[in-house]
Formats: C-alpha cells, sequence, structure tokens
C-alpha cells in the first residue's frame, strides 16, 4: 500500500465540515503553520529507528489531523484531506513528489525548479501539476534524502549522488553552482525487476541474444555494457548477472547502490564522498583494489568513469574471469578510446600500446545498447573484442541491430521498430566456452 493510500485510510473518518474550498495565500499559511506545530510537538520521535514506516505514518497523520482541529479553521472535507496528505507527504515521505514515486508508469522525475516539475512516461517527457512551496520546501526534501545515505549537500559540496531505499538514483545540485534555485533528477527503478523474458517481450533484445548471452557469463567471459545516458545499461547489466551462478562468490562496486542483485552470496561496496573537514573519501578505485582482496569470483563494476578501469583492468586479466561493468559511449570502438583515456588518467605514462594490449587481453565482450527515438531502448550491438593488428584493437560484430526503413527516400529511421539480427561471424572464442563445458549452437 503506498505512503499516500495509508494516509488516506487515516483520514477517512475526519468530520466534515460544509465551507468554500480554502484558496491560495490561506492555504499555504495553515499548511506551514500546521507543519511547524507537528514538528516541534512531535521532536525526536520523527527519527526514532524503533517506529515502523506504516506506525510512524499514523502517528504523523493523528498529529496532524489533532492541530488542524485545534486551529478551529473551517475547511471542506477535501481541502482537509488534502492538507492532511500533503503535511504527512512532507514529514514521513517526499512531499510533492511522492504520488510521482508511486506512480509506475513514470521513470524519471526532473525538478528544474519549486514550481516546475517534469517526469518521463513512456520515453517522452511531459510538464506535471505537482509544486514544492518555494526553494526551502525542496531543499528540505533533498536534505532528506541525501541523509538518509550519509551524504550532504550545502555551499561547498553543492552536488550529491545519493538514492532512496528502493534503489531509485537521485541527483541534486544546489547554490552556488545553479542559478534559478535547487533541482534534483531522480532516475526511478522498477519495483518489479525486469528479466531477460522482460526484455525479449518489450522488444529490447531477441531470445538468440538472451541465449547467447546467457552462455557467455557461463564461459565467464569478461563482459563490458557500453551506451549512453539512460539507454538501459544498468538494466541489462542486471539481467546480465541474474546468469551468475548462485554458488559463486560477488562482489559489486558502485558509486551509488544501484544493482538488483537476488543472488545470496552477494558483497556490496559502495563509495564515500569526503567529509566537511575533506577527509574520509573512499573512491571507486580504493574499493577495486579492496575487492580483490575478499576472495571474489566476479567483480562487478557499476560504472567505470576514471582511473578505476586500469584496477578493473587488471582485475580481469589476473584470473578475475567473468567481471562485468559499464560504461558511458556511444559504440563499442568508442569504448576502447574511452578505456584507454581513462587507464591514463591514473596517474601513469603508461604507452598506447601497452595499454591497448591490456585491453584487449582483459575485455571479451562489448554489448552496446541505445535509447532510440520514442524512447525504445534496444541492444544495438553485441561485439567481440578480438586482438591487436598493428596499433589497433580489432573488433568483431556478431549482432548488429537493423534499423526499419521508411519510403526509400529518407533511408534509415532511428526508431524501435528494427531488430536484431546476427552478423554470421563464429565467435573466436571456443577456447574460454569449451574451458567450462559451454556449448555455443
Amino acid at each position: 500500500m503506498s505512503l499516500t493510500e495509508r494516509l488516506n485510510g487515516h483520514v477517512a473518518g475526519t468530520p466534515v465540515v460544509s465551507v468554500p474550498v480554502t484558496t491560495g495565500d490561506s492555504f499555504a499559511e495553515l499548511k506551514s503553520r500546521i507543519h511547524r506545530e507537528v514538528i516541534s510537538g512531535l521532536g525526536p520521535r520523527l527519527f526514532s529507528a524503533e517506529l515502523p514506516e506504516t506506525e510512524m505514518a499514523r502517528v504523523v497523520t493523528d498529529a496532524v489531523t489533532q492541530s488542524l482541529t485545534r486551529s478551529g479553521e473551517p475547511l471542506s472535507r477535501s481541502d482537509r484531506e488534502r492538507l492532511v496528505r500533503e503535511i504527512s507527504d512532507d514529514i514521513v515521505g517526499y512531499g510533492p513528489l511522492e504520488p510521482l514515486l508511486e506512480d509506475e508508469s513514470i521513470t524519471e522525475i526532473m525538478v528544474n525548479r519549486p514550481d516546475l516539475i517534469y517526469v518521463e512516461r513512456d520515453g517522452r517527457i511531459e510538464e506535471t501539476t505537482a509544486r514544492f512551496a518555494d526553494d526551502q520546501h525542496l531543499r528540505r526534501i533533498i536534505d532528506k534524502i541525501v541523509a538518509t545515505v550519509g551524504r550532504r549537500v550545502d555551499d561547498v559540496s553543492p552536488m550529491v549522488d545519493a538514492r532512496l531505499p528502493d534503489g531509485s538514483r537521485v541527483n541534486a545540485i544546489v547554490h552556488p553552482v545553479i542559478i534559478g534555485g535547487p533541482a534534483m533528477t531522480i532516475r526511478k527503478f522498477a519495483k518489479t525487476r525486469l528479466t531477460a523474458e522482460d526484455l525479449v517481450q518489450r522488444g529490447s533484445m531477441s531470445a538468440d541474444v538472451v541465449e547467447f548471452l546467457d552462455r557467455c557469463i557461463q564461459a565467464k567471459l569478461n563482459i563490458l555494457v557500453a551506451g549512453g545516458t539512460g539507454s538501459g545499461k544498468t538494466t541489462l547489466l542486471n539481467v546480465l548477472s541474474s546468469f551468475v551462478p548462485p554458488v559463486e562468490r560477488i562482489v559489486t562496486v558502485e558509486d551509488a547502490a544501484e544493482l538488483q542483485l537476488h543472488q545470496r552470496h552477494v558483497l556490496r561496496l559502495e563509495s564515500r564522498p569526503a567529509n566537511v573537514e575533506g577527509n574520509g573519501a573512499i573512491a571507486i578505485r580504493d574499493l577495486v583494489r579492496n575487492a580483490l582482496r575478499m576472495r571474489p569470483d566476479r567483480i562487478i563494476v557499476g560504472e567505470v568513469r576514471g582511473p578505476e578501469a586500469l584496477d578493473m583492468l587488471q582485475a580481469m586479466n589476473t584470473g578475475h574471469d567473468g567481471s562485468l561493468s559499464t560504461i558511458h559511449c556511444n559504440s563499442p570502438r568508442d569504448a576502447m578510446s574511452r578505456l584507454e583515456t581513462m587507464v591514463l588518467m591514473a596517474g601513469f605514462q603508461l604507452p598506447h600500446r601497452a595499454i591497448r594490449e591490456q585491453i584487449c587481453s582483459a575485455l571479451d565482450l562489448i554489448v552496446q545498447v541505445e535509447r532510440l527515438d520514442g524512447g525504445a531502448r534496444r541492444v544495438t550491438q553485441v561485439t567481440e573484442v578480438l586482438r591487436m593488428e598493428g596499433d589497433q584493437v580489432t573488433l568483431q560484430d556478431l549482432f548488429v541491430y537493423q534499423y526499419p526503413k521508411t519510403d526509400g527516400l529518407h533511408g534509415a529511421t532511428r526508431s524501435g521498430g528494427g531488430r536484431l539480427v546476427a552478423t554470421g561471424l563464429r565467435p573466436s572464442l571456443t577456447d574460454k566456452f569449451t574451458q567450462h563445458g559451454v556449448e555455443v549452437p
């Protein structure tokens, strides 16, 4: 049951006062006054870890209702219910974002400023009627979200990455690096984890590709999921991780914990920013190094974006086969260039050829995902990393997405109506498949 539904259940018995609806400033003023009274009255009880969420919702709802009754303000039933719901959402939940978070059709929430909130639904962006009262109201919600994961956002650290309890990714940015008030972006995670069958039904990839990738995981190939922002990299990484046998020990390394692994033998590591004094930061690279000492069968790095790429490649080259990660890039060839650049960010002046040889020997497969026109997310390439030829890494496409044709005049269109087809080239990874007793159809 959603928070709003729980709150509505407690409001059902509220007496009805038949008066005109309260409007504008008077409603906002009453809401602000009741909000302060409830916060002051409940005090430390709001932060009690002993009260479950449902009980906390009931306590807050009762406190709001009592405070409203004492105020003697004449309100209609609809205004009374709205006031109780909004104040309770602010205190227990996430204010005006609460109904948007409960709406499973929404995949992204974008707060541009307190009075301008957009959402993404079915791949399309639309404006909502949800509003925050002012900048301070939005800041309170941001502070509540980041505090739950031990992070902070202020003038010294005006940008922060955090997550909600369900794993949804949150990015917030405040003054002085943004003009016009605080802003926040929430990438929601589906309450029910998507499976490989779900991706096939949605057309994200074919059953043949699912079977091939499943066997690649069983054969302990090192796989890199590549794609742009919002293309579905983490979703695909979750699906690939579900193919890992439950007997294997998995260590995940993430900037903000997002992966949803259902195996029991899993250890989850999460980076930590510096404290107020600028000390205590633990970077992804530190966690990757530590993961090597935790006797992992596989290491899953949520995303490589810096010098940790060197440590990840070294792990793949030193017996930790079957490792997985994601990277931001537009094509498998771009992934090679980005990895090379990130290795150089580690501070070692390595020859370019040495870096490429390490990449070539570490990686086996690159799975490219794209967000097409209209919001459809598709696997567009499955590419094998072969060998060095001269100074270049040789790549071989095993599956390629064929875009649909239009009318012969405008060529192909980047919509979701195409299909992923095999190129007919046989993988050169037969030795690894044979070594692990995996057959390739």
